[in-house]
């Protein structure tokens, strides 16, 4: 009876992600997108940083003055825009990821610490979540990235601490439903550590919200990451993200509108496809969440 459990449990998620049509173009374009970003090395056909003057803003292969030898052209110093998209990637998704990952750790655990034991601890715990979301968040991120050297690992811990509010206020919620349930009282009254029934009882009961609100907050960040990469705060040369090209190419917009016009559709393709497979999945996960 067991060995049916697996297959019939992939059976049934695949038959409802074929039934979403928007879930499965989601899926198959985080799946390209997150391919494109661990391959980059392969894929791309020169080295991004490489210099080349003699090549210098070059248009796509498709239009006049274009070259198959730089498929989507050069920028003003004669990179190629393909290769410079296809690294940007890797930064931009793993920004994204990371940094969701680090704000889900310390919202879920705030969130489930303040639920539980509510009293001054949850006192304390909810107003530090009110000062931070009365901070803009970009705001803060700005301030933090001008002061400390900014790079990957910066843009994930600043990206990481302002946006762990929404997972704290979600699990928060969450926990203080769950904890008054009769399986966790019953947990409670034979003696059961608060550490175990936080851990045992609570948590997987609140992970797949923050699955569904993880996933969206990808897209969310992502943005932002290209935000503060365009404003000049994010990854700095020779590292590339899709921000970084379009700071490069705004400049440009009225005589080499490839520069920044490929990796601004970059950004919106893989967005739009991790919003799609985050919508198939607070369907499925949370069938009270969906709309008729």
């Amino acid at each position: 009876m067991q060995k049916n459990v697996r297959p019939n449990f992939f059976k049934r998620w695949g038959f409802l992600l074929w039934r979403s049509k928007t879930g499965t173009v989601g899926l198959i374009i985080v799946t390209i997108s997150v391919l494109i970003a661990i391959f980059a090395p392969l894929l791309a056909p020169y080295d991004p940083a490489m210099i080349n003057p003699a090549s210098m803003l070059l248009p796509p292969a498709w239009l006049e003055g274009g070259s198959t030898e730089h498929l989507l052209g050069t920028d003003n110093l004669g990179r190629d825009n393909l290769s410079r998209i296809i690294y940007g990637s890797q930064v931009s998704i793993l920004v994204g990821v990371a940094s969701v990952v680090l704000a889900g750790a310390i919202g879920v655990t705030i969130g489930l610490i303040s639920g539980y034991f509510g009293g001054w601890i949850d006192s304390i715990l909810m107003r530090l979540v009110d000062s931070f979301l009365a901070i803009p968040t970009i705001l803060f991120a700005l301030v933090i990235l001008s002061i400390f050297e900014s790079g990957v690992m910066t843009l994930i811990i600043v990206l990481g601490v302002t946006n762990w509010v929404n997972y704290a206020r979600l699990v928060r919620g969450e926990t203080l439903s769950i904890k008054e349930r009769d399986y966790v009282r019953a947990a409670h009254s034979i003696g059961v550590s608060d550490f175990k029934i936080i851990i045992k009882h609570l948590l997987p009961n609140v992970i797949s919200s923050f699955i569904v609100i993880s996933t969206l907050s990808v897209a969310t960040t992502i943005i932002l990451e290209a935000s503060l990469s365009f404003l000049g705060l994010g990854v700095q040369p020779p590292v590339v993200s899709w921000g970084s090209i379009l700071s490069d190419g705004r400049d440009y917009l009225a005589t080499s509108w490839w520069i920044a016009t490929f990796p601004g559709i970059a950004i919106t393709i893989t967005v739009l496809g991790i919003i799609f497979l985050g919508d198939w999945l607070r369907d499925v996960i949370d069938p009270r969440s969906k709309s008729n």
